[in-house]
């Protein structure tokens, strides 16, 4: 009986076939359903939360709830399209409720205004995936401790004018991969065995593979004083140092660096970069961190809507576990920092 009523909650619909029909094409029907059983968390409603949510929605999760207790304001929607202009001064979680709603009406939207630091550990329970965006430091490493002690698929990501980054734990994560599978066809001409096997690849198999990640306060504190950390320093994204510059600008001053305190921000920056080695960064990051940029986001957004579809359909390979994005250089880069 048990099992009948999974099945039914999980089982798609003509509708929902019909509407879903490309990607069901593209990872198949059982991810579909996985998506489908999925709810999903999304703090932070700027212009990253917003882009996560865009792709979530879409790709049809069972309900996406909107977490954020600050208003929306002009700089918070400067690269957030979900808040009309005449919903400025409300709710930003709010205020973008309806536009979402409208993206894919089979998706349950729901709002949250409260803190996300004044939650307890149980409410975090209800959801299979969490995404963190503009939150404080100590407040992401709590909620990754929850998660990865019970198993809930972690993100966090920002954006800081032209550079974003994201970072996964899925803890220990099971996936399937599809693999060609190859076929020998006997009576090939002579010649070399390399050259007369004939291979035919249409055939494919799923294959399980099971991957481990690190939490996020391994990832930050990771050593880089020890000789064999020495030598991938300089191999290791500026993004990584870049961004735990600024997730410290963010816990001491309650803020992120903004243009209109710009001379400020950069002397407060400057110290925390010597501390970390100064040739590690570019040189001109000073005037490029400031605000999001939307084209930054739409980039971000849509590797951590990727990631979170795969963690959460248990479809392909996750990246593990960091992203960097560049806006001037315009490249991205994975690396696994933080595990031995």
């Amino acid at each position: 009986l048990a099992a009948t009523m999974v099945e039914n909650e999980t089982a798609i619909s003509e509708e929902e076939a019909a509407q879903y029909d490309r990607q069901i094409r593209l990872w198949g029907l059982e991810a579909q359903k996985r998506l489908r059983a999925s709810k999903l968390l999304i703090v932070g409603m700027k212009g990253l939360g917003a882009e996560v949510a865009k792709n979530l929605i879409l790709a049809g999760v069972k309900s996406v709830t909107f977490l954020d207790n600050n208003k929306a304001t002009e700089e918070s929607t400067r690269a957030q399209f979900l808040v009309p202009q005449s919903r400025l001064g409300e709710n930003l979680a709010e205020a973008s409720l309806e536009r979402a709603q409208n993206l894919n009406p089979m998706v349950d939207v729901r709002t949250d205004k409260s803190d996300i630091a004044s939650k307890t550990e149980e409410f975090f329970t209800q959801f299979d995936s969490i995404c963190l965006t503009g939150c404080p430091q100590d407040v992401m490493i709590k909620i990754n401790r929850i998660c990865h002690e019970r198993n809930i698929k972690f993100f966090a990501g920002d954006v800081f004018g032209y550079h974003g980054y994201m970072f996964a734990d899925l803890g220990i994560h099971d996936y399937v991969e599809e693999k060609p599978k190859k076929v020998e066809v006997e009576g090939a001409e002579d010649g070399p065995a390399a050259k007369k096997r004939k291979v035919i690849s249409s055939e494919s198999t799923m294959v399980k593979k099971t991957v481990e990640f690190c939490t996020l306060v391994e990832a930050l504190d990771a050593d880089w004083t020890t000789d064999q950390a020495k030598k991938i320093i300089k191999k290791t994204p500026a993004g990584y140092f870049l961004t735990k510059v600024l997730l410290r600008f963010r816990t001491e001053q309650g803020r992120d660096p903004a243009p209109q305190t710009q001379t400020e921000d950069t002397r407060h920056d400057s110290r925390r970069i010597r501390e970390l080695g100064g040739d590690i960064f570019p040189h001109d990051f000073y005037s490029s961190c400031f605000s999001e940029l939307s084209p930054i986001c739409a980039v971000v957004g849509g590797v951590l809507g990727q990631e979170i579809v795969k963690a959460l359909s248990g479809r392909d390979e996750p990246s593990n576990n960091f992203f960097f994005f560049d806006g001037l250089a315009g490249n991205g880069m994975v690396d696994c920092i933080g595990k031995e």
